[in-house]
């Protein structure tokens, strides 16, 4: 019998599968199974993984906690993917391991930037002189 899926079914097992990576790099970095000072010495949150449609690669996400020395963090970490793809590969159990994309997450300096934009006094009376006109 084959077996149909929908764009639904699949965006959901990409998200489910980038999840589980998270999880396994967060417990493994949290734990300090790397052998790398660098990452041991610190403290860094997974905070995305996002799966390509055939799940062989992952972009993944990380922020160092306060965002202390993340290009050297990504650095380390780009240097030790061949740890981090094995031991997702073992506990993930896919035909294939992904291939991991470490990246700083740059969307916390990107929410900053927008609430600053917001917090601007002209942009401020904007919004105040909208929201008047709706509740008149």
């Amino acid at each position: 019998m084959a077996r149909h899926s929908n764009p639904q079914d699949q965006s959901v097992r990409l998200l489910k599968v980038g999840e589980r990576v998270r999880h396994i790099l967060s417990e493994l970095l949290a734990r300090g199974e790397a052998h790398d000072d660098t990452l041991r010495a610190s403290n860094i949150s997974v905070t995305e993984v996002r799966m390509s449609p055939d799940l062989r690669n992952a972009k993944v996400y990380v922020k160092p906690l306060l965002g202390e020395d993340e290009d050297v963090i990504v650095k380390a970490l780009r240097t030790n993917t061949a740890f981090f793809q094995r031991e997702v590969a073992q506990r993930l159990g896919l035909k294939f391991a992904p291939k991991l994309q470490f990246r700083a997450d740059e969307s916390f300096e990107e929410a900053s930037r927008i609430e600053q934009l917001l917090d601007d006094p002209k942009v401020r009376r904007d919004l105040d002189d909208d929201e008047a006109d709706e509740e008149s």
